[in-house]
């Protein structure tokens, strides 16, 4: 009877950690704070600032809401081994429609509608500051997708005056705050700058 009590008591701690919350956002903020503060002073010497799974997912539910894209709500992200991501948002497709024109029978978005929950496996890999997301898979509500619908959901969201064709997932990219690279491995990311 005392094995079963704590083995159920490293289950319910290990599931309470695995729990988004407002102190691991408010760590993740500070941590946010710092790299940025990092990118715009010199240094005589490398920094590294560790991020956990937990705390960006906590900061993404309860900091990150209002610099959400309208439309894209319960983000979340998982890091894994060997530079592995896997991303997950709820995506409002009936937006994206309303301002494009239809594609026909042929046109996913025809045949998908509302609130849904997109998904995205892929690797990062970062070096001298610079990065590339190398898409793996990519699914609807559990239906996968071509790489080209996602691109459009991408496009449509992450449109702004400077970028008016949004970003592109093929595209390598700047990291922004001199970092130079991105360590990730199981639950957790090092930056470095």
């Amino acid at each position: 009877m005392k094995s079963v009590a704590v083995v159920l008591a490293a289950v319910l701690l290990m599931g309470a950690s695995v729990n988004p919350t407002r102190a691991q956002a408010d760590a993740f903020q500070k941590k946010l704070a710092r790299i940025v503060q990092l990118g715009e002073v010199k240094r005589d010497r490398a920094e590294q600032t560790p991020i956990s799974e937990l705390e960006l997912n906590s900061y993404l539910r309860f900091s990150a809401g209002d610099r959400l894209p309208i439309g894209v709500t319960e983000p979340s992200i998982g890091i894994q081994n060997q530079g592995r991501l896997s991303g997950r948002a709820v995506v409002d497709l009936d937006v994206i429609r309303k301002k494009r024109s239809s594609g026909g029978w042929f046109d996913p978005l025809s045949y998908l509608t509302g609130q849904l929950p997109l998904t995205a496996v892929g690797v990062l890999t970062t070096d001298a500051g610079r990065g590339k997301f190398a898409l793996e898979t990519a699914a609807v509500s559990g239906i996968p997708i071509p790489k080209s619908f996602l691109q459009e959901i991408v496009s449509y969201y992450t449109r702004t005056p400077d970028f008016p064709q949004g970003i592109n997932i093929d595209d390598p990219f700047d990291l922004p705050a001199e970092i130079q690279r991105i360590d990730v491995t199981q639950g957790r990311a090092v930056i470095h700058q």
